[in-house]
């Protein structure tokens, strides 16, 4: 299992004050604290970042990766910033992952920028037409972006798809279907489709104290249906401790009484 860190995200009050001052030092803080904890890519969330968003992509890549030696998942809307991101990237430590691309023809370009820069990219399995119904038509979404993404010129084994997690609170019918959609993504190509969630999305706007139970909860489903990655919290170390031993009954990882420190 991949887990990409997702604490650095301008949501947060401390990160986006670090953001604002330009002092690297908690972000950096915080990226090497998902790092030691397991996380094998590191999240950069900057928003829309309508205003300097070269330089402030330009500035996270740059911090982060002066004390991690992982590869980064760029996330904005701003297909500037994520190309000037993309120039400084530190590719000795793995491709970078562009988060995302859709079936939306605004966030088309995005294809362009994975091919050029030789990255992979999160395809969000879903369009202008409003969130998908199914499992079904998650497939029919996914398919169509694999298609336009050969188009471009970007392998598939670069392309995560996305079913695209809603809140068990409010779409609870929608938890199910998008289990069943990594189920068939990776039936639609050989070798396999990789995959990937944003496991948070789950229990947003769920009591704090219920968020940890149903992000790991969940992620059992999701692993067993064969989830490739997740865009997760790694100082959870009971969700950590929950992929471990997941990957332990899956037969990924042999047994052995250490198998939580290893």
């Amino acid at each position: 299992m991949i887990i990409i860190g997702e604490k650095i995200s301008i949501i947060a009050k401390k990160v986006r004050e670090a953001m604002n001052a330009r002092d690297p030092k908690p972000i950096q803080d915080l990226a090497l604290e998902q790092w030691k904890a397991g996380a094998n890519i590191i999240d950069v969330n900057i928003g829309p970042a309508e205003d300097g968003g070269e330089d402030m992509m330009k500035w996270m890549v740059e911090s982060i990766q002066q004390v991690v030696q992982a590869p980064l998942c760029l996330d904005t809307t701003n297909a500037s910033a994520l190309e000037a991101g993309l120039k400084v990237h530190n590719n000795e430590w793995g491709k970078a992952v562009i988060n995302s691309t859709s079936n939306d023809p605004e966030r088309f370009p995005i294809l362009e920028l994975a091919a050029k820069y030789n990255s992979e990219i999160i395809a969000l399995t879903v369009g202008n037409r409003g969130l998908p119904a199914d499992a079904e038509e998650r497939c029919g979404i996914a398919a169509e972006i694999m298609g336009r993404a050969a188009e471009y010129g970007v392998p598939m084994e670069d392309i995560y798809l996305d079913p695209l997690i809603l809140q068990v609170c409010t779409t609870q019918d929608q938890a199910m279907h998008s289990i069943k959609a990594v189920e068939m993504f990776q039936e639609l190509n050989d070798p396999p489709m990789k995959t990937v969630v944003g496991l948070s999305n789950i229990s947003n706007g769920v009591p704090k104290e219920m968020r940890s139970l149903i992000d790991r909860t969940y992620l059992i489903f999701l692993m067993n249906a064969g989830l490739t990655a997740a865009i997760a919290n790694p100082l959870d170390k009971g969700l950590m401790d929950v992929i471990k031993t997941t990957e332990l009954f899956l037969n990924k990882t042999l047994y052995a009484h250490s198998y939580l420190e290893m």
